[in-house]
């Protein structure tokens, strides 16, 4: 059976059929690869494709009428994104890749076909969009409200959530793979203050860095102070239909 890591994504939350993950193994027959900066597609552009990330990290950004980079997502294996091709037929944000990445382009087609045979799998994929919703929606909001230190803290413990859920092999030490400057447009603040955040985070014992890897050494403290919340932790799925 082909291999399918949208498939393994989902399979975290209930046991696909083999039936349900070879459909979704379809969604990564056309594999693309991409440098670090490469650009996959540019805010405004006409896009009628869908992806899924096969490999790598990419981020989604937009620029502000300042010129500056708003970075509102990273994406790692797994994640299902450029899902406005669905509603507008065009990118509402520039991507790129983070790292050497493989991502796998399909047609909007076969996403209503996926409604009309498997509805538990389309129900799940608006499950995933949700959650991703959400976490864009805490680290908004979380601009206006909150501290830099608040800020980097619950941006670390969410970029190693979704390296968790992406199959990335993490304990409390885990390779960051962003610049200060990528951080910092992720969270509204300069790569200056970032460095200093991540310094002062270190002082106080609840982070070590080194050769690229953070390791986290008071998670709980770290939680607490970032008033940090899984949003893939305490799903409700009972509503989802039975597979066909």
């Amino acid at each position: 059976m082909s291999k399918s890591g949208l498939a393994d994504r989902l399979d975290k939350w209930i046991t696909l059929t083999p039936a349900e993950r070879q459909t979704l193994a379809r969604f990564e027959e056309r594999p693309r690869s991409l440098r670090r900066g490469a650009v996959l597609m540019d805010e405004h552009a006409r896009n009628d494709e869908l992806f899924v990330v096969q490999q790598g990290v990419l981020m989604c950004y937009v620029l502000l009428d300042d010129g500056s980079r708003q970075i509102v997502r990273f994406l790692y294996p797994g994640d299902l994104f450029a899902l406005s091709a669905l509603v507008y037929g065009r990118s509402l944000d520039t991507v790129v890749a983070v790292a050497h990445s493989v991502v796998c382009a399909f047609e909007r087609a076969q996403m209503a076909r996926l409604a009309e045979d498997h509805p538990r799998l389309m129900s799940l994929l608006l499950v995933l969009n949700q959650i991703e919703r959400v976490i864009t929606t805490d680290r908004l909001a979380g601009l206006g409200r909150t501290s830099a230190r608040e800020r980097v803290a619950t941006l670390l413990l969410s970029l190693r959530a979704q390296m968790r859920q992406a199959g990335v092999e993490v304990g409390d030490s885990f390779a960051l793979g962003l610049t200060q400057e990528e951080m910092g447009d992720a969270i509204g603040l300069t790569a200056v203050h970032v460095n200093r955040m991540l310094r002062q985070l270190e002082e106080e014992g609840l982070i070590t860095r080194k050769g690229g890897r953070v390791q986290l050494l008071d998670e709980a403290r770290l939680v607490n102070e970032a008033r940090y919340v899984d949003r893939f932790e305490g799903l409700d799925l009972s509503w989802l239909p039975a597979a066909r």
